[in-house]
């Protein structure tokens, strides 16, 4: 069956951008750290191919059937073109949803309409989840299986955090240590 799992970088202290985040500027003011494990796009459209255990992870990310996605991180990244590798994208958005940017994407009015229609969707293969208060929500209804984060060994000071004051128990079953981060899976108790 299906999963769903947040996929997240995130600084030491626990920010998944810098200061200052917004459209044009989607990971804050020096939050490009927190994605230099992906290396440098192998293309002209942002493509990336990390090596090593981080181009596992990377592989696996690539390898979901369907993205869930927060309205504010699907703004803040262009939309990503309306394509998010080929996959359909399902974008919880209160009041009158904006023309799709593509036939893939997907305007529903909340994250359990999201997540319903994403596994629908991507049926044997995992849903790939991004954005903070959309996992954040999901975490409150118990519709995130699993997190995979990758930890950035710098603390960023502010920004956007990627937890708020909900507690969530959850059980570590993989340590990935590779250059420049350390990939944590977790699965929510």
């Amino acid at each position: 069956m299906s999963k769903s799992v947040l996929y997240m970088s995130m600084s030491l202290d626990g920010f998944i951008t810098g200061p200052h985040d917004g459209p044009g500027n989607g990971l804050g003011t020096g939050g490009l750290r927190l994605h230099e494990w992906l290396g440098a796009p192998a293309s002209e459209r942002p493509h990336f191919d990390p090596p090593g255990l981080s181009g596992q992870v990377f592989a696996e990310a690539m390898a979901t059937g369907a993205v869930v996605v927060g309205r504010k991180t699907f703004d803040y990244a262009g939309h990503w073109s309306g394509d998010h590798h080929g996959v359909p994208i399902f974008v919880p958005t209160r009041g009158t949803p904006p023309q799709p940017q593509s036939a893939w994407v997907h305007y529903v009015p909340d994250a359990a309409t999201a997540m319903r229609e994403a596994k629908a969707a991507a049926g044997e293969q995992d849903v790939l989840v991004h954005g903070a208060g959309l996992a954040q929500s999901l975490l409150r209804e118990r519709l995130l299986d699993e997190l995979e984060i990758h930890l950035i060994p710098v603390v960023l000071g502010t920004g956007r955090r990627l937890f708020d004051a909900d507690r969530i128990e959850l059980e570590l079953t993989r340590v990935l240590d590779a250059p420049g981060v350390t990939h944590l899976h977790y699965r929510v108790a």
